[in-house]
């Protein structure tokens, strides 16, 4: 994609937490309380994930943010590309940037959740493509009929 940065940046940018909201406020929207990970934008902060945002000048397209949940180990939060921007390559460009800095800091594992519904098949075929394969719950998941849970090795 010509013209397409994709970078870390902090939930203090008015755009990120636009997109980041817009996540959100889907992602309870298509899914019950119970099955529902999603996490506020600022509660990513708490959890010290790094943020990255794919932008094309001042417009934000995607996000995805990793948080260290064990030695060695990170999960994928937050990925969300803007509807307008999807089918475009986004989402690919923010998950590379992911599993470089996932290995810069020294991880060996990224792990992920997502949903089993038709609107998350695309997320699904992408972590697959990207070398993830369906896994156990980890962390503090739980067995849930509306989740996939994946991971891979770096």
């Amino acid at each position: 994609m010509s013209g397409l940065t994709v970078e870390r940046m902090g939930v203090d940018s008015p755009a990120v937490t636009a997109l980041l909201q817009r996540h959100f406020d889907l992602m309870r929207a298509s899914s019950p309380e119970e099955s529902c990970h999603v996490m506020q934008p600022d509660a990513l902060l708490e959890r010290d994930a790094a943020l990255f945002a794919a932008r094309e000048g001042a417009a934000v397209l995607g996000v995805g943010a990793i948080a260290v949940i064990g030695p060695e180990h990170g999960e994928l939060k937050s990925m969300h590309t803007a509807a307008e921007a999807r089918g475009r390559g986004v989402a690919r460009h923010v998950l590379l940037a992911l599993l470089a800095h996932a290995r810069d800091i020294g991880l060996t594992r990224v792990s992920l959740e997502t949903g089993t519904a038709e609107m998350f098949a695309p997320a699904r075929t992408l972590y697959a493509a990207h070398g993830f394969t369906e896994c156990p719950p980890f962390g503090t998941y739980r067995e849930d009929p509306l989740s996939v849970f994946m991971t891979r090795t770096l």
